[in-house]
């Protein structure tokens, strides 16, 4: 097993003047694989030529391949022919690369033969397969190698891949659409569009940038949604969808059923045998998970759900659902990230909160837990409705 290579971060290392300006090019083009590199991380490179010209840019391809330094260096082939304007040339790459064969061989052997004199990475890859190899592997071949440049930045990219890695999970991101008194619907649970067309545009977006959707049974029940991405030009990145469904109520004839996006349903174990086959015969995907402890009611465990999704090579799990979820969700701690949407509307009391009860004491030692506590890092107005976006404070 080859030894983790440490963070080298001190002024020591031959940071250029240029580097910040094109390590932000490369996270730029890693934000473009966002939701579309399968279970590899969505990373960018930018290759620059000996005297600093522009050669190329790559990011991950769609389902992961090919990585970000490959399609770069097929891009400069392409172009010139060959690889020639690179020797001696500098990679700038969001993450680490690999040194192991996976989808594509090692990105690590790929640039050193293609000759660079020089090669700045952001962040370290976590992956125990990589984990300092590639920068190891690099360095012995007497190429410079800066690493720490725009780590922060490069993360935010990164993150839902450094979360499944590290914590056998994905990153969540938690969507809740809601009134300026926090409700999300009338008392009568009728179908009610809270915000405009263009924060719901704005959505769509944010579903494309990730790897699978969740959403409730009683959001199906209600609204009957599709899930699925529809703004011009993103209608193929719609990603899978997972249910939480308990005792398999979806109908067979739920929109979810027929829609492209493969529908997959967490339910219980006790789920009848018939609903079962029913909704296999429709081509559903069935995860069985035990129910979460301690709850009366029989309801996935959630901790279970994303240790399956993380197997599954989830990255980024993007939560659309109703009271019920949203709230097991931020009660079990796992959301990393909240998109609130607000409109001008004041629903009043009786209207449906967005969030219910932390806990099942009156007293809720919870609502003041680190584990609840986020800062906003985002606000603006879209139409006429604000988005805020926040992010866990004990991250």
């Amino acid at each position: 097993m080859t030894s983790a290579v440490p963070r080298q971060n001190s002024p020591s290392q031959q940071n250029c003047p240029h580097d910040q300006r094109w390590m932000r090019a490369a996270i730029a083009a890693g934000c473009r694989a966002e939701g579309r590199s399968g279970n590899n991380p969505p990373v960018g490179c930018v290759l620059l030529g000996k005297d600093g010209q522009l050669l190329a840019i790559g990011q991950t391809g769609a389902g992961g391949a090919p990585h970000a330094e490959a399609m770069a260096l097929d891009a400069v082939t392409s172009r010139y022919g060959s690889l020639a304007p690179l020797l001696g040339g500098t990679a700038y790459v969001t993450l680490e690369p690999c040194a192991h064969h996976g989808k594509t061989p090692p990105c690590s052997q790929a640039l050193i033969k293609a000759g660079i004199g020089r090669l700045v990475v952001a962040a370290q890859d976590p992956d125990p397969r990589v984990n300092g190899a590639g920068i190891a592997e690099i360095k012995a071949a007497g190429i410079t190698v800066t690493t720490g440049i725009l780590t922060a930045e490069a993360k935010i990219t990164l993150n839902g891949f450094f979360t499944r890695i590290q914590n056998n999970r994905p990153f969540c991101s938690l969507k809740i659409a809601s009134s300026l008194d926090g409700r999300i619907a009338l008392s009568d649970r009728q179908q009610l569009w809270i915000t405009g067309a263009e924060m719901r545009r704005y959505v769509h977006a944010l579903r494309s940038r990730a790897d699978a959707l969740a959403t409730g049974i009683g959001t199906v029940l209600a609204d009957d949604p599709q899930l699925t991405c529809r703004n011009s030009g993103l209608v193929d990145d719609s990603p899978p969808v997972f249910v939480f469904d308990s005792q398999l109520q979806i109908p067979v004839t739920a929109a979810l059923c027929s829609t492209p996006p493969p529908l997959s349903i967490f339910h219980s174990i006790t789920a009848s045998p018939e609903r079962q086959e029913a909704l296999i015969a429709q081509g559903v995907t069935l995860i069985a998970l035990p129910s979460m402890p301690g709850r009366d009611i029989a309801r996935p465990d959630i901790k279970a759900a994303m240790s399956s999704l993380a197997d599954q090579g989830v990255n980024h799990l993007f939560v659309e659902a109703g009271t019920g979820l949203a709230t097991a969700f931020l009660s079990t701690g796992f959301v990393d990230r909240i998109y609130w949407t607000q409109s001008n509307h004041i629903l009043g009391d009786q209207a449906v909160a967005a969030v219910g009860a932390l806990t099942d004491t009156p007293i809720n030692p919870v609502a003041l837990s680190p584990e609840t506590q986020y800062i906003q890092t985002g606000y603006q107005a879209i139409g006429m409705d604000r988005l805020v976006i926040l992010e866990k404070l004990s991250r």
